[in-house]
């Protein structure tokens, strides 16, 4: 069916932090095929920059969004072509990226167990460059189809052109902010033949819970998929949007220094010779976890995820996210950043 415009639309149920706010126009999109004639129309209404929104896990709405809103529904989850020993798979932007975990397993594929149940759309992946347990999503990645939300021409991205970082992407800058995901390709292996990866967090713990001696990928994602359940709030039952701050990181001048002040800090080794800091540690030590201020608070058993306890508003949550980054600077010298997309008036 063509796009679906709405005209003032409440947000609340499209967004994980479930904070009220408003979008003046949304638009629902189920097809690529009604991508160009969607886009023209609305930049021939002077209405360009939209908002495109997946499952809104990963984004704080400090306000009423008075731009239009692309609501991605793109479908579709296929074995491609087989590539060497491997196959490339794809996905379209409006997937779960978990139905994309499992669907890829029960086909015989592994190389995404690691990142089993987190929170969001396939299109969102990328542009956040996801990661867990050891394994990020540029680890895995093949390449993704986008199209211009100035022109309408599409594009087909690799690696190198996502120029993939911790937690970034070119679709987080100023040059690619203009692209929207449609379709992402994954480099997977037979799951038969598929080393697994068990060196990160509690996964091994957790298979010896689960009594598996010789985990298969899909024993991975189970693992996985227990570890988050049991540490992180189920957002249909507690408002959030995952971990709010990314671990900082530091050049190894900084990080001796802090080192020297708080021997404790947990530390990791991360690329060109820095070292990546344990924002929750900070956070807990500057006494936050479980902090409640009206309806905003800090989760009690993780101190990265920010929670809305019923009412808070985006203003609740973005007033606590500040109060803690100032917390963390005066302690530690460290400013810390958030992971999701703020919007509205204020930011961080």
């Amino acid at each position: 069916m063509p796009a679906q415009r709405l005209g003032r639309t409440s947000l609340a149920a499209l967004n994980t932090f479930g904070v009220q706010a408003y979008a003046d126009e949304l638009w629902r999109v189920e097809s690529i095929a009604d991508l160009p004639a969607l886009i023209a129309q609305l930049n021939r209404a002077g209405e360009a920059h939209p908002l495109v929104l997946g499952a809104g896990s990963n984004l704080l709405l400090a306000g009423d969004v008075h731009r239009p809103v692309i609501q991605v529904g793109l479908p579709g989850l296929r074995v491609l072509r087989r590539a060497g020993e491997s196959f490339i798979v794809e996905a379209g932007a409006g997937e779960s990226w978990d139905t994309l975990v499992r669907w890829s397993l029960s086909a015989g594929l592994a190389g995404l167990e690691n990142l089993a149940l987190i929170p969001g759309t396939v299109g969102a992946a990328p542009i956040q460059n996801i990661g867990a347990y050891g394994v990020e999503l540029r680890d895995r990645f093949d390449s993704l189809d986008a199209i211009d939300l100035r022109s309408g021409r599409w594009r087909s991205f690799d690696a190198q052109d996502c120029a993939f970082d911790y937690r970034h992407s070119v679709f987080k800058t100023a040059d690619g902010a203009q692209w929207m995901v449609c379709a992402v390709r994954m480099q997977l292996q037979p799951a038969d033949t598929a080393a697994v990866h068990l060196d990160y967090g509690d996964i091994r713990d957790e298979l010896t819970r689960m009594h598996i001696d010789t985990p298969r990928p899909a024993d991975v994602a189970n693992a996985v998929s227990a570890i988050r359940r049991r540490k992180l709030p189920d957002p249909a039952v507690l408002g959030n949007a995952g971990s709010f701050f990314k671990n900082p990181i530091i050049n190894a001048r900084a990080a001796d220094e802090l080192r020297a002040r708080e021997p404790h800090l947990p530390m990791w080794p991360a690329a060109h010779a820095h070292l990546k800091l344990s924002a929750a540690w900070m956070i807990d030590r500057c006494g936050w976890k479980g902090h409640r201020a009206g309806d905003a608070g800090v989760h009690a058993a993780h101190a990265l995820v920010l929670v809305n306890h019923g009412q808070a508003s985006g203003r609740d949550l973005l007033a606590l996210a500040e109060q803690i980054c100032d917390s963390v600077q005066a302690r530690f010298g460290v400013r810390l950043e958030p992971e999701p997309l703020i919007v509205g008036t204020a930011t961080l």
